[in-house]
């Protein structure tokens, strides 16, 4: 069955599609041997011979789901220019190529998706389905009501008004305050930076759920694959049909 380029690549695990596009643009993708360097056409995966990066796509891979606990100190990409270990190092076992959905930055711990299912991950990611997203900050001190409501309401960053969030607090003793906060956008670094914006310095955040899964059961470190329901779940939150 002919699909576009950027989505056969999606599909077999290269890069979400908005990747795969760049990538056609750049001359990455041969088919039939001849580079390709427009978006657009359409294919048999079948009845040609499509190469990135020198690499034959073959038959899409079985698509697979797991849910990693990540712990600090790993970068959330497949592979980082600096040597640094990334989440990949914790699924060594894994053989499929999987991807994260989205990304937790380095100092930040919790749950995190990886799949090598290119819909699903473009999906979840896309702001217009506000897939839901959990964390808990440690904080150094206690949140004032006007920071509460301001969370809340929306804060100003230098990249627009955030969303309103779901906010409360969990724990408040001397030294430490723990907020758990609930945001569906995706920016960079966005709940370190909205609690900064409230006058907050982010000690410690962990990401506790993520499009209705927890952490329930899985060690900081260790993984597991997710279950049929779960992944048909993901499916309906993310406004994809199921293949």
């Amino acid at each position: 069955m002919e699909a576009r380029l950027q989505k056969i690549i999606s599909q077999a695990g290269i890069a979400s599609r908005r990747a795969a596009e760049s990538i056609i643009l750049e001359g990455r993708v041969e088919v039939d041997g001849q580079v390709i360097r427009e978006l657009g056409g359409k294919y048999d995966p079948e009845l040609v011979e499509i190469r990135v990066d020198g690499k034959i796509i073959s038959a899409p891979e079985a698509h697979v789901y797991y849910l990693l606990n990540k712990p600090k100190g790993y970068v959330s990409t497949a592979s980082d220019e600096r040597g640094r270990r990334t989440v990949l190092d914790l699924l060594p076992e894994i053989k499929e190529r999987i991807y994260p959905i989205g990304r937790l930055d380095m100092n930040t711990e919790g749950l995190l998706l990886l799949t090598n299912d290119g819909e699903l991950m473009n999906g979840l990611l896309h702001p217009r389905y506000e897939v839901q997203k959990t964390y808990v900050a440690r904080i150094a001190t206690g949140l004032s009501e006007a920071a509460l409501r301001a969370l809340r309401e929306g804060v100003k960053l230098e990249d627009g008004l955030t969303a309103p969030a779901r906010v409360r607090v969990l724990e408040t003793a001397p030294g430490r305050t723990r907020v758990e906060i609930t945001i569906h956008e995706g920016r960079n670094r966005q709940v370190r930076r909205m609690f900064k914006a409230v006058g907050h310095e982010v000690l410690a955040l962990k990401r506790t759920a993520f499009a209705g899964l927890s952490l329930e059961g899985v060690r900081r470190g260790e993984h597991r694959a997710l279950t049929e329901e779960e992944i048909r779940s993901l499916y309906e939150k993310a406004g994809r049909q199921q293949g």
